[in-house]
C-alpha cells in the first residue's frame, strides 16, 4: 500500500488500485479546502482515512496553509482533536466554538 500526491489529492494504492482518496482545492491564497474523503468499502475499518488526512495535515503545515474541512469526516476529525486546529483557518475556529 503506498500514499501517493498529485495536485489536488492524497491517495493510497494497493496493486495498483485506488483504494483512498483525500481530495483538497484552493479557497484562496495560503487556504485550501478538504473536500472529500473517500476509502473502498473492503478497506474500511483500517484507519487509512486517517493516515490521508494526516497526509494532508502534514503538507498544509509543511506549506503554511490554512485549511477549511467540508467534508464530513474532516469536520468531525477537527472537533475531535483540539491539538490539529492550528491548521484551520480564523473564521472556522469561530465557527467551531459557535461565535458568529
Amino acid at each position: 500500500m503506498e500514499m501517493k500526491h498529485e495536485d489536488g489529492r492524497f491517495y493510497l494504492e494497493d496493486n495498483d488500485e485506488m483504494i483512498g482518496e483525500i481530495t483538497y482545492s484552493t479557497v484562496t491564497d495560503g487556504v485550501i479546502s478538504l473536500d472529500h474523503t473517500y476509502v473502498s468499502d473492503s478497506y474500511r475499518g483500517q484507519g487509512l482515512a486517517g493516515k490521508l488526512l494526516n497526509a494532508a495535515l502534514d503538507y498544509a503545515d509543511l506549506k503554511n496553509l490554512k485549511i477549511v474541512p467540508v467534508c464530513e469526516y474532516a469536520k468531525v476529525t477537527f472537533e475531535r482533536k483540539p491539538e490539529i486546529r492550528f491548521l484551520l483557518t480564523e473564521n472556522y475556529h469561530k465557527l467551531l466554538k459557535g461565535e458568529n
